[in-house]
């Protein structure tokens, strides 16, 4: 991102050499001081998914075997209002730990408060915080999406996040 402190014929030098070793189809992006399109960055418009087959995964460019990575599902637990902030925490911790869940994020409706509890989870740590007070209208209810590997047993998660 600093190609502005270089020449011109070195910025191309060092371009092949790195083309060289890319798969075809793969372009360099130019930067100085860091600006670069957003759209680059995020690869929009690039129809990235339409060759998954031809990219290779870090484990395949190190030498190692071909493989597929698991597949991964998702669903979103709801219920009401929790008595206690920190029960619900400790029934989270319990379940991502009891289920593998790779991934739990959601608001949790605490009684007594006004505002809405946020609670994140990436493997067996947790976060939580009160984010912002519960609007005019808005239903107080608790709603979490669980991530894992395909084959998490959702009626257990679901009785272990909503058990009193």
């Amino acid at each position: 991102t600093k190609a502005d402190l270089v020449a011109d014929d070195v910025v191309a030098r060092v371009s092949g050499e790195v083309q060289g070793q890319l798969r075809p189809g793969v372009k360099l992006v130019r930067a100085s001081n860091g600006a670069v399109d957003p759209a680059v960055l995020l690869g929009m418009g690039a129809a990235a998914e339409a060759d998954m087959a031809v990219r290779l995964s870090h484990h395949e460019m190190e030498g190692g075997e071909d493989h597929d990575h698991d597949d991964f599902e998702s669903f979103v637990v709801e219920f009401g209002a929790v008595a206690d902030r920190q029960a619900l925490v400790d029934r989270v911790i319990e379940a991502v730990t009891v289920h593998d869940v790779l991934r739990l994020k959601g608001f949790a409706a605490v009684d007594g408060a006004d505002a809405r509890l946020v609670v994140q989870a990436v493997g067996p740590r947790v976060t939580h915080y009160f984010d912002r007070p519960w609007r005019p209208g808005e239903t107080r209810r608790t709603s979490m999406v669980v991530i894992g590997e395909t084959g998490l047993d959702r009626p257990a998660i679901e009785r272990a996040l909503t058990q009193a």
